[in-house]
């Protein structure tokens, strides 16, 4: 199944079409989504859909910032119960703790870790189920959000140390420098925000304690405690395949079950985790073999390979042909 959304996520697109002098409607029709996603933010629709309609208004309104202008605005608001359950939260790492426990119930095909070093925090953030299509404008989109978010919570002076893409830069900057500030780099191996440890234990003076334990009762009863299970393994899949450790008994470990239950949970849900991942994988593919300035090398351990030549046995054995040839094929197309 596909991963959903909240049309939420849509909120701004039709002012900016507008500004790019673009129909909004006509291009959701485009793009396959219904006409009233534009007006019903509790609608749940393909997150791939959504992706597709970014890419396709950003190429016809020749602006490579358009989920980054539709991100200008963003509020806790259009997280919905989700936002009301993080604005009480006490400090910033304790919103960030809720938005990774319960960020599917915004979008299902969002997957976001915090990842400490030092005085250093990597908050990291990547998109799956776009069926090998582009996602440059919904990554700058979920990446913009979070950058609000913090700077809700931190002062709109506020600036990361450094704001990372794994797509390649864009022809002009200028708004990527206007919002996130100088320290925006392109080409990454991931998608994120780098910022100070300390800026995490800030502590949030609007807090209220009483209004957490209800909003999270909210949240819990309207919207449900848990994803299906696959999409939470999907979530996890994509965050440690670079690290080279994706294994199923490494997921059950960070879901805090044992590998026989996700097995047979999978199974219920009529997938396995090989079926995952190799979906994943395939999908991930066709993004980093669009850029052409990637190395294969590079392109094999994103995808969790721990050798070249393991990823050209397993690009083989799956697609009958070799990832260079088929980069090749697409070059000349």
């Amino acid at each position: 199944m596909s991963p959903l959304v909240r049309s939420a996520a849509l909120t701004h697109f039709a002012e900016v079409a507008a500004a790019c002098g673009l129909d909004a409607r006509v291009l959701v029709a485009q793009a396959g989504l219904p006409s009233r996603c534009l007006d019903e933010p509790d609608l749940k629709v393909p997150a791939y859909r959504v992706g597709r309609l970014l890419e396709l208004a950003a190429e016809r309104g020749r602006e490579p910032a358009f989920g980054l202008r539709m991100a200008r605005s963003r509020r806790l608001s259009n997280l919905g119960s989700l936002g009301l359950a993080l604005r009480d939260e006490p400090t910033l790492r304790a919103v960030l703790d809720a938005l990774i426990a319960h960020i599917h119930v915004h979008n299902e095909a969002l997957a976001l870790r915090v990842e400490e070093s030092g005085n250093l925090v990597l908050i990291r953030e990547e998109l799956t189920g776009g069926r090998g299509q582009p996602l440059r404008q919904a990554t700058e989109l979920v990446v913009g959000v979070t950058f609000r978010l913090l700077s809700l919570f931190l002062g709109a002076s506020w600036r990361p140390r450094l704001v990372c893409f794994s797509h390649r830069a864009p022809a002009g900057t200028r708004e990527h420098g206007a919002f996130f500030g100088e320290a925006v780099e392109f080409g990454h191996q991931f998608n994120g925000i780098v910022c100070n440890a300390a800026d995490l234990d800030s502590p949030n003076p609007a807090a209220d304690p009483v209004m957490t334990r209800l909003s999270r009762r909210l949240l819990q009863r309207e919207l449900g405690a848990h994803a299906p299970l696959g999409e939470r393994v999907r979530q996890l899949v994509v965050l440690l395949l670079p690290y080279g450790h994706c294994r199923v008994e490494v997921v059950a470990q960070h879901l805090g079950i044992d590998r026989r239950t996700v097995a047979r949970r999978l199974r219920d849900e009529g997938t396995t985790f090989s079926a995952l991942m190799n979906g994943l994988r395939d999908d991930l593919l066709a993004r980093h073999l669009d850029d052409h300035r990637r190395p294969l090398a590079e392109v094999a351990a994103l995808l969790g390979f721990s050798t070249p030549s393991a990823f050209a046995r397993w690009h083989r054995g799956r697609f009958g042909a070799a990832a260079r040839s088929l980069r090749g094929a697409a070059g000349r197309g």
